[in-house]
């Protein structure tokens, strides 16, 4: 299955932007007073986006060798999906404005250093040039 790494990654990045993007405009839009981003097409290509997203890391995992995550990036990485995710959930169903907004923004925060921690390959992401 190793020969089609480099597919399954360019999938599994796709997936990532796309993501990323819609999750963007569905909160910024959901902040605006617009209702689009709680439609039902809308909910499920998200739900579609993140089963190819998640199903090309699972297939990323079992390609590569167990030594390539050796430093801890990886745990670093899906701990931070998983608080993307409540924070993104959280986001866009909370009543208050103001928690909405700060779920928001530190959702994109979260976002940001999963994509840093997967681009250096460090726990640390954009704080490793710090230390």
């Amino acid at each position: 299955m190793f020969e089609f790494y480099p597919q399954i990654k360019l999938v599994h990045i796709a997936a990532i932007a796309c993501s990323g993007v819609l999750f963007f405009l569905r909160g910024s839009s959901a902040l605006a007073g617009m209702r689009w981003p709680m439609a039902a097409p809308v909910r499920y290509l998200s739900y579609a986006i993140d089963t190819v997203l998640l199903t090309a890391a699972m297939m990323l995992l079992t390609i590569l060798p167990g030594a390539f995550f050796a430093n801890g990036w990886l745990l670093a990485k899906v701990l931070l999906v998983v608080l993307y995710v409540v924070l993104g959930i959280v986001a866009m169903r909370a009543r208050r404005t103001r928690i909405r907004v700060a779920c928001f923004l530190l959702a994109m925060i979260a976002y940001a250093q999963i994509y840093a921690i997967a681009r250096a390959h460090d726990p640390l992401g954009m704080l490793h040039s710090l230390t």
